[in-house]
């Protein structure tokens, strides 16, 4: 059984072909071409933190392939509360024909995975963010560029999407640098994990505390919220904690001339970014938002459906 509960399930040639088939289905979309490979399909949605991106993707996304999404919220079922999370995990694959969880806790992911017959897909949990990083990957090849020889450098929080970041970049071969404050790190199991992968893909890893240093002769410029859903009464320590930390036109200066910026969203302009940049024409993070529902596409049709020439199961 697949599941997709970080980067490190998948091997390269599986995210190439979740990339070969987001941009069939993405095709067949804007053309209005029916994309029934879901037919009969349900996917449980389960939400123990409230979303914009994720839940209309996931909803739309089973939709446009013929399924159903069914939106559980934390108040509607008993996840680790009244009932163990073993057996919801074995009594909606007696429902579903997969799962999808955005929870604060991956290890409630990882235990879902471990009990359930169907497979479970991580849309966000405190450590990864995968379908995210896949999403801004196929986001950077659409925008013509080759992932050989490209950097990314990420500058803020090291948060779970960094960690997915930094997993689907060491595989694939792609250098990045991380610019975070000493206080707020990357999880270093991840950061090793990374480096080991780095070995056989060739990708160059940097980890720095200066914004400076890890967006110079950059390709891609990335950031995310200072203060993720849960943080809020930090806000202003975290302010404090990541000066010098806003992505301004000055440090986009500092990357290469045709560099991107991309922010997964929610953005606070005038904390991580500024305006003028993530509103300005270098910024792609719309077109990271719009990839979102059709790499999950690719990734549910990967793992529920029954057809032989999609179907990983």
């Amino acid at each position: 059984m697949i599941h997709l509960t970080s980067i490190d399930n998948l091997s390269k040639m599986q995210v190439l072909e979740i990339f070969e088939l987001a941009k069939e289905l993405k095709d067949l979309q804007k053309r209005e071409i029916e994309q029934d490979y879901l037919k009969g399909k349900t996917l449980g949605m389960i939400f123990e933190k409230s979303s914009t991106r994720t839940r209309v993707s996931f909803e739309v996304g089973m939709y446009q392939l013929g399924g159903n999404a069914l939106f559980l919220s934390s108040s509607d079922i008993q996840l680790g509360r009244g009932e163990t999370i073993e057996d919801t995990a074995r009594v909606l694959s007696r429902y579903l024909d997969g799962i999808m969880i955005r929870t604060s806790s991956h290890d409630k992911v990882l235990a879902l995975a471990k009990s359930a017959s169907i497979p479970i897909i991580n849309g966000l949990s405190n450590l990864h963010h995968p379908c995210q990083a896949l999403a801004d990957i196929f986001t950077l090849l659409e925008t013509g560029r080759e992932l050989l020889n490209l950097k990314l450098a990420y500058v803020g929080d090291g948060n779970n999407v960094a960690n997915s970041l930094l997993q689907i970049c060491a595989l694939l071969g792609v250098d990045i640098s991380i610019a975070t404050p000493k206080s707020h790190s990357c999880n270093e199991t991840i950061v090793e994990q990374a480096i080991a992968l780095t070995r056989s893909s060739g990708s160059r890893l940097a980890i720095t505390n200066s914004p400076e240093e890890a967006v110079e002769n950059a390709d891609v410029i990335y950031t995310d919220t200072w203060v993720s859903m849960g943080m809020e009464n930090e806000k202003s320590e975290r302010t404090i904690d990541f000066k010098g930390f806003t992505i301004t036109k000055d440090l986009m200066s500092l990357a290469r001339q045709n560099a991107v910026f991309m922010h997964c969203l929610p953005a606070y302009r005038g904390y991580e970014v500024s305006p003028e940049v993530i509103d300005g024409p270098q910024s792609v993070v719309l077109d990271q938002a719009e990839n979102r529902l059709h790499v999950q596409k690719a990734i549910l049709t990967l793992l529920l459906s029954k057809k032989n020439e999609y179907s990983w199961n």
